[in-house]
């Protein structure tokens, strides 16, 4: 009876382990699985409040309709360039990034035409009272739209700068690709999506999980765009560091702007720095 009990007291204590990493194994795979399918909630923030009509927000704005290729209509609002002989005849095309909506993007879109530009600011699927939810391939359709807006308006894309805003890079990245503008500034950039991810959050296999990447540098590789780069030494959101390897990647890198002690959503990042690199820019590609 005594090795009986022996052998099986050691089979139990084999057992356990066994046990102990199958219930691991089992809730890894489930967080794995809740992550794949929340990970767009970890991705965007949409504000989706209502905004107000574009003239009550900036003076002379007005609101303008955004027609998708999958079947939405968006609301974006134009805003034209100055009347009294400072008009540039070029657009910008604001891309923004990951949160808000339109209305928190006003001051700058102001600044912009202060300087002589008209400013398209798009809002994305989901964000600002529009219909759909945000991804990848969404974001793309609605920025198409917005090119074939700001045409219909009189500002084709070889007079017209996309400025994207950190998700907003990868959104312009892409879209240059398609219909090359005459230049793009990208602002916090980062080579891919899951570079920031993998910054984020350190113990998850991001590469592996991730469905919308936006690959900036992949986009921009083999493009004769020329290109801006702005970047904030104290981003705890994108680091430098990624935006600095963005620039580096650029085949046409007009100006690489560093931005001593600023931050991700620090005010410098929607005011006068970002415009005189806007500036200088239409006047290199002018």
């Amino acid at each position: 009876m005594g090795p009986g009990r022996q052998g099986t007291q050691r089979g139990r204590r084999a057992v356990r382990p066994l046990l102990a990493l199958l219930v691991v194994g089992a809730i890894l795979v489930g967080g794995v699985a809740v992550l794949w399918n929340l990970q767009r909630q970890l991705i965007y923030f949409p504000d989706a409040s209502p905004v107000p009509p574009a003239g009550e927000a900036i003076d002379g704005a007005r609101t303008v309709g955004l027609e998708t290729a999958d079947g939405l209509d968006l609301e974006a609002w134009f805003v034209p360039p100055p009347t009294d002989g400072r008009a540039r005849g070029m657009a910008v095309l604001i891309a923004p990034g990951n949160g808000g909506n339109r209305l928190g993007r006003a001051g700058i879109a102001e600044d912009l035409r202060a300087v002589g530009f008209a400013v398209l600011l798009l809002d994305y699927r989901g964000y600002g009272g529009n219909p759909g939810s945000p991804s990848e391939e969404g974001l793309a359709a609605d920025a198409d739209a917005a090119v074939t807006a700001l045409t219909g308006l009189g500002y084709p894309p070889e007079r017209t700068l996309y400025l994207g805003e950190s998700l907003g890079t990868g959104v312009v990245a892409a879209l240059q690709a398609r219909t090359p503008p005459a230049g793009v500034v990208l602002r916090s950039p980062f080579p891919d999506l899951a570079s920031v991810g993998a910054h984020v959050y350190p113990w998850l296999p991001v590469r592996l999980l991730l469905r919308d990447r936006f690959p900036v540098t992949e986009h921009l590789r083999g493009s004769s765009v020329p290109v801006t780069v702005i970047h904030g030494t104290a981003d705890a959101v994108v680091p430098s560091g990624l935006s600095a390897e963005v620039a580096r990647t650029v085949p046409v890198l007009v100006e690489e702007v560093v931005l001593p002690g600023v931050g991700h959503n620090d005010p410098q990042m929607y005011g006068a720095p970002v415009v005189a690199a806007v500036t200088r820019l239409a006047d290199r590609v002018a």
